[in-house]
């Protein structure tokens, strides 16, 4: 590998695209105090979303550099670039200080302070509570450590408006609990790394049948939070029509999770569910533009600043 291609593994770039992508989103479905759209200006928009990959990129690193033990002992991550050797723990070190360090300077001086404030705690609940605490210490780290990963949205809501509004709230919580039953499949999958690497995963501590479990519960609960939108007000039937097919889906997967043999079906579920996250949000930017929504709540909501 080129230095180029081993520093940018460490910004974890398919996973980064993801929350850039939901971050975006957010930019394009922010509304103000009076409900009423909000387009992204150019300042805004470019270094709304460079800020915010810079922090995310910052955080993935910060995780190679705390997780380089756990990486050498599992197959799926001994092949990165600190695990191998190729960098040293310094280097990891400068890039996502120097990383971290560029996102909040271009967030604070060319966005606005809220977005940088929420995009810090986003960035220090990743890579230090969960990554360097919550994942060694209980088997629900997903689901507690979930809350920083599902921050994106907001953050490019409050890019747009400077202003932290209800409605963005929903989207965090989507992807709240959209976390556990996408990570879970993974861990059922790799189960026997995280054991091998000593990682209290809820597969490894309570077993395979335990996880599936909670994985069909938190799968039924999003399909109940995906309604929250439609019934806030927030979007109308474009929406509600794709949340339902979407999580029809994923309740399928969630099921057949009980009774397939097939070893790689727990992959083929994560990675629906990754899908299942880029449409839904799809649908919500797309009803949002496209037609006005259904119900309108007679309390007007204020923004939180």
């Amino acid at each position: 590998m080129t230095k180029f291609k081993q520093y940018l593994e460490l910004t974890k770039p398919r996973v980064v695209a993801l929350l850039v992508f939901c971050a975006v989103i957010g930019m394009f479905l922010a509304v103000d105090s009076d409900g009423n759209r909000v387009l992204p200006t150019w300042q805004s928009g470019l270094f709304g979303t460079l800020g915010i990959w810079l922090a995310s990129a910052s955080a993935a690193a910060f995780n190679h550099l705390i997780d380089q033990r756990i990486d050498k002992l599992m197959a799926r991550t001994s092949h990165r670039p600190l695990a191998t050797g190729e960098l040293t723990p310094m280097q990891v070190f400068v890039f996502a200080m120097s990383l971290g360090i560029v996102s909040m300077l271009v967030l604070v001086l060319l966005v606005n302070m809220l977005t940088a404030v929420l995009t810090f705690f986003s960035l220090i609940g990743y890579a230090v509570i969960y990554t360097a605490y919550l994942k060694r210490a209980t088997p629900q780290n997903i689901v507690i450590g979930g809350l920083a990963g599902a921050a994106p949205p907001v953050l490019g809501w409050t890019a747009v408006t400077g202003s932290l509004h209800p409605y963005a709230l929903q989207l965090l919580l989507i992807i709240f609990v959209w976390t556990p039953p996408h990570f879970w499949a993974l861990a059922i999958f790799r189960v026997d790394d995280y054991s091998r690497a000593q990682v209290p995963m809820l597969p490894v501590t309570h077993g395979v049948t335990f996880t599936r479990w909670h994985i069909l519960f938190y799968t039924v609960l999003l399909f109940l939070v995906t309604l929250l939108p439609f019934l806030t007000g927030m979007n109308g039937l474009i929406y509600l029509f794709g949340a339902v097919v979407l999580g029809i889906g994923f309740l399928w997967y969630a099921v057949r999770l009980f009774s397939s043999t097939d070893d790689f079906f727990p992959m083929k579920m994560f990675n629906y569910s990754i899908i299942y996250l880029m449409v839904l949000f799809a649908f919500l930017l797309a009803d949002h533009w496209l037609v006005e929504p259904v119900i309108h709540l007679p309390v007007r909501f204020e923004p939180i600043v």
